[in-house]
């Protein structure tokens, strides 16, 4: 790598300075808990939509899909675009229901539709889910500005989880929404940079890049064998279909941002912004992928050190290929990146904590002692995502945290399958829900067990951790959440009919959404 310049160094610091800033200039207004946590539901839906988009933009996607378009072609953005897909289907029902039915956490409404048991399951599944990807967030960032900055990584993952737990605990969600505008800009800002520098540096300039991703196929989302043991098409459309119900219909980070809007039309348009931001990002920086491809395949361009990573060629064009401050601009999109993500992270993980746990065990509590506790929530969260990060480091992401996230994902099964239930069946009930849960969690534990390997002795040979030899699960990972999902809606729906129980509230269905719908419209026909 070659040795940054001052400035570049400059540039990053201000960015990371400027959030704690922000931070700070929200702090006096952080009086309640509906302000910390929901921005008082007054942010503007373009704010919310921006601040969705950074979200959902993190500094894995900043780092992974390029080196997944320079080794590959562009697959892995199937799955973002069957968001807009789902989107238009639905958010004009998941907005309106969770903004009446939830006061703060997405998993009351699983509480309503099903009970107790419902809402522990999903607010858990999440908090471990989020928790385990702060860590490797954290521990990714820091690895990759370690590298840029030659800073020693431990150190780097000090600074910034200090610098995300003063932006979340003194401004809230107030400032998170405004402090992800800004670094949502530096992001796109940063992208088209790198892409047009890379369309113009190779010798015959955009025209030559063309013609080589064509010649190499890099543009092109295949294969397209109806083929659920790879990389497919088919498996990536059937993983996002699920990842967007996931994002969109269950995951507290997103929910939160639709009560931090102004109503029920904000909300929805934010959704939309948000996402139709984020597809052009994933594809722009996809395309970054396929221009490095290129570049490095043009005569007359520099040789990659032998033994580079695919995933190491951008981190390594912008350390040696960049000019002086234009690097230090894009290190400081990467850094943004991670804070836009991570920030949401942990003052999501404190309203869950405050709203699905302490209010339910301390009923007596006032508003100014559950904001209390959930700025001590916001605090632990962050010195337990630094924790995990600092874990990886020491372990290299194998063993005892690889076998923890394998259990992770075993007892998270099915948050959409649960989704869909509640949503699509009023005769669906919590009796049969359960049986569905258990039916996912048994089938994602064999497949897990028998698909995964792992180092487990130290040894250096990854072994399965369950060889049931041809009854392995061999299919791609990306089907065990789809399946997961299937297998708690259609076990849960067919075990429903065993036992009697009332139809559910319609209000907490999509039927009471398409009632209302159609009560609006006779309103409207109506003489006056």
């Amino acid at each position: 790598m070659n040795d940054i310049h001052w400035i570049d160094y400059l540039i990053v610091f201000a960015s990371i300075a400027s959030a704690i800033g922000v931070g700070v200039y929200f702090a006096h207004r952080q009086k309640d808990t509906s302000t910390y946590f929901a921005a008082g539901g007054k942010i503007p839906a373009w704010a919310v939509g921006m601040s969705i988009f950074a979200t959902l933009i993190s500094s894995v996607t900043f780092l992974a899909y390029p080196g997944a378009a320079y080794a590959g072609n562009w697959i892995l953005l199937v799955q973002g675009l069957m968001v807009p897909l789902v989107l238009l289907a639905l958010i004009g029902v998941i907005v309106p229901l969770f903004r009446k039915v939830v006061k703060l956490s997405t998993y009351e409404y699983f509480e309503r539709r099903f009970g107790l048991f419902a809402r522990m399951y999903s607010s858990f599944a999440f908090t471990l889910g989020h928790f385990s990807k702060a860590g490797t967030v954290f521990f990714l960032v820091s690895m990759a500005l370690a590298t840029f900055l030659d800073f020693n990584i431990y150190a780097i993952v000090i600074v910034l989880g200090i610098t995300i737990i003063i932006l979340t605990l003194l401004g809230g969600m107030e400032a998170i929404v405004w402090m992800d505008v800004a670094q949502g800009g530096l992001l796109i800002g940063g992208g088209v940079i790198c892409v047009i520098l890379l369309l113009f540096l190779p010798e015959g300039g955009p025209s030559e890049v063309l013609r080589i991703a064509g010649e190499y196929n890099k543009i092109d989302v295949g294969p397209y064998d109806w083929d659920f043991t790879q990389l497919t098409f088919i498996v990536m459309a059937l993983n996002g279909i699920f990842y967007a119900l996931q994002k969109y219909g269950t995951d507290q980070t997103i929910v939160q941002r639709y009560l931090a809007a102004k109503n029920d039309r904000d909300a929805k348009k934010a959704a939309y912004i948000g996402v139709m931001m984020s597809v052009p990002i994933w594809t722009m920086f996809m395309f970054i992928g396929t221009c490095l491809f290129a570049y490095y395949h043009t005569s007359g361009a520099p040789g990659l050190p032998d033994g580079l990573k695919a995933d190491e060629v951008f981190p390594y064009f912008i350390s040696n290929q960049l000019p002086v401050g234009i690097r230090g601009l894009i290190i400081a999109a990467l850094a943004a990146a991670a804070i836009s993500s991570l920030d949401t992270d942990l003052n999501c993980l404190s309203a869950i904590a405050v709203q699905d746990y302490y209010v339910r065990f301390k009923k007596s509590s006032t508003d100014r002692q559950q904001l209390r506790f959930g700025r001590i929530m916001v605090v632990l969260s962050g010195a337990g995502a630094v924790g995990v990060a600092l874990l990886y480091i020491s372990w290299g992401g194998e063993g005892v945290l690889g076998a923890l996230f394998s259990l992770y994902a075993i007892f998270s099964a099915g948050i959409v399958g649960i989704f869909l239930l509640g949503l699509f069946s009023r005769r669906a009930n919590k009796q049969g829900l359960y049986i569905g849960i258990a039916a996912s969690v048994l089938f994602t534990a064999y497949a897990v067990l028998t698909s995964t390997k792992l180092d487990l002795h130290g040894t250096g040979i990854k072994e399965t951790i369950l060889d049931l030899g041809s009854w392995n699960f061999t299919q791609h990972k990306y089907m065990l959440g789809v399946y997961s999902h299937l297998i708690v809606l259609v076990v849960g729906y067919m075990a429903s009919f065993l036992f009697a129980a009332p139809l559910a509230e319609k209000e907490l269905t999509i039927y009471g959404y398409l009632e209302d719908k159609r009560k609006e419209k006779q309103m409207d026909i109506e003489p006056a």
